[in-house]
């Protein structure tokens, strides 16, 4: 028998650039670091898990950084065969998420040594989330994206479910687990549709096959559905109405750090990976998804104020001022949406990032002032929990206060800068009736707020309930960051808006 050789191609893997993958790399080698370390020793000292993890997130932030200097002298570009991106946009992001985990994990650490649950699983879940999510803002291809999707909504489910003494939280984690997967398999049916069109998942090539083929031939019916199925899956995780119906459950069920993690680094890497998706990938059909858009920013601003008005929980409370968040940030999306696929811009993208940097901070400052309210049990979150809390504890009330403030919107804080940012972006392109929906929602939610600052200054604490009592070091420190940070930007805001502004030129 004669055999014929036959030559064999060699195998060339894509280049990896792996200083410019740095700040995800610091991450999944500090979750491996803590799950490895942790169960070969004994129980650390108090606080040095999360300082572990405080040490990693600040370091891929400052990574960040570095990299973003790096992207304004070369310009940005992909990574790993074009599945990554590089560019200021991913960077602030990633930026964005690093802040997230380092004051969640501070946070986490007096919860989990006042209930006596100390230990590195909760912290490695937190920085497998972040990864997942980091991955998701500077994803350039939609497989990819999905694996981030997964990795973020996979270790959220388990933080959701993690604390084994209340059954609220087993409950919070199975809903989450159970609509997320619907979720994500309309996201995954989407990328099908999208690639049974184009013939491609990756975003570049995405984008080149419909400036092909959009003069010659329109696949509407499957573009469309795809594009429809991509924006249920990436509504569900924004929390945005009518896909919030799991937030307030998951958000009261959970363990209070978890749910401000949910609602920081969870929504800034849904909506970084949704500005990405429709901007960068599907600016050719603008005009089809912007008012889908609309209408999700207006049901989200409307149905996130008016309910969490009638709540009588806080973290209810602040779960539907999620949703209503989320409402203003849509509102960002849908004043970029006048100017997918253009080479300006405009203030859409860039108040979107800024709105989500300050959000993330006030919202793990509120959660942090509940956690210290409902003591071990994590379940005293009403209303009444906080009467008399300027008395009890005047500290935390002023933080609270400060927070809660931002939150509504008034001027000096960085809640201001924010909601006026989005805001102007809106009037800009001419949206004015979202614009003033967004205003009234303000006026409606700041009623909320009030109602929660009345039981802490105004009414009466409960008899018995007098005694002041110290706030724990880990959590103080994060509260005077939130605040410092919070009025910092609502009196200083130039530098954040200027590096905002930064953040629209796209790797393609």
């Amino acid at each position: 028998m004669s055999v014929v050789a036959q030559a064999v191609t060699p195998f060339n893997g894509p280049g990896v650039g792996w200083f410019a993958l740095s700040p995800l790399l610091v991450l999944v080698g500090a979750a491996l670091f803590l799950l490895v370390a942790g169960a070969l020793t004994p129980t650390w000292w108090r606080g040095l898990y999360a300082f572990v993890t405080a040490v990693a997130a600040g370091t891929a932030g400052v990574l960040a950084v570095v990299l973003w200097d790096d992207i304004s002298d070369r310009g940005p570009a992909t990574l790993v065969g074009g599945a990554l991106a590089l560019d200021t946009f991913a960077m602030f992001a990633t930026i964005v998420v690093c802040v997230g985990l380092l004051l969640v994990a501070m946070v986490t650490s007096d919860v989990l040594h006042r209930a006596g649950n100390d230990g590195p699983e909760i912290y490695a879940l937190y920085l497998v989330a972040a990864t997942g999510g980091i991955v998701m803002a500077a994803a350039n291809d939609l497989i990819v994206l999905f694996v981030g999707l997964e990795t973020l909504s996979l270790a959220l489910y388990v933080l959701a479910a993690s604390d084994r003494r209340r059954a609220a939280s087993a409950e919070s984690g199975l809903k989450y687990f159970v609509l997320g997967g619907f979720s994500s398999a309309f996201f995954l049916y989407g990328v099908a549709l999208i690639y049974g069109v184009t013939g491609s998942t990756n975003i570049s090539r995405i984008v080149e096959a419909f400036g092909d083929r959009l003069p010659i031939e329109r696949n509407d019916a499957l573009v469309l559905a795809g594009v429809a199925l991509l924006l249920v899956g990436l509504a569900f995780k924004v929390a945005a109405a009518p896909f919030h119906v799991w937030t307030p459950d998951v958000y009261q069920g959970a363990p209070t750090p978890v749910s401000s993690f949910m609602a920081s680094v969870g929504k800034a890497a849904a909506f970084a990976a949704m500005l990405r998706v429709l901007l960068v990938a599907l600016p050719f059909y603008r005009d089809d998804w912007r008012p889908i858009v609309w209408i999700l920013a207006v049901t989200s601003l409307v149905v996130g104020s008016f309910l969490a008005v009638v709540q009588t929980d806080v973290k209810r409370m602040l779960a539907y001022s999620s949703i209503n968040h989320a409402g203003f940030l849509l509102v960002g999306v849908e004043a970029a949406a006048h100017r997918a696929g253009e080479t300006d811009a405009g203030l859409g993208v860039s108040s979107v990032l800024v709105y989500l940097l300050a959000y993330s901070v006030l919202v793990i400052g509120s959660f942090a002032v509940v956690a210290l309210v409902a003591r071990t049990t994590d379940g005293a979150t009403d209303l009444d929990a906080f009467r008399g809390l300027s008395r009890r504890r005047p500290a935390l009330a002023l933080a609270l206060t400060v927070l809660l403030v931002a939150q509504a919107g008034v001027p000096f804080t960085s809640g201001f800068v924010a909601k006026f940012g989005v805001i102007r972006a809106a009037v800009d392109e001419h949206s004015y009736v979202l614009a003033v929906v967004a205003m009234v929602s303000s006026v409606v939610a700041a009623f909320l707020y009030l109602r929660i600052m009345v039981a802490a200054w105004i009414t009466e604490a409960p008899d018995g309930e007098l005694e002041r009592e110290p706030i724990p070091f880990t959590t103080g420190v994060a509260l005077i960051m939130c605040v410092g940070f919070t009025l910092f930007v609502g009196v200083v805001p130039g530098w954040l808006l200027d590096a905002a502004e930064r953040t629209t030129d796209f790797a393609r």
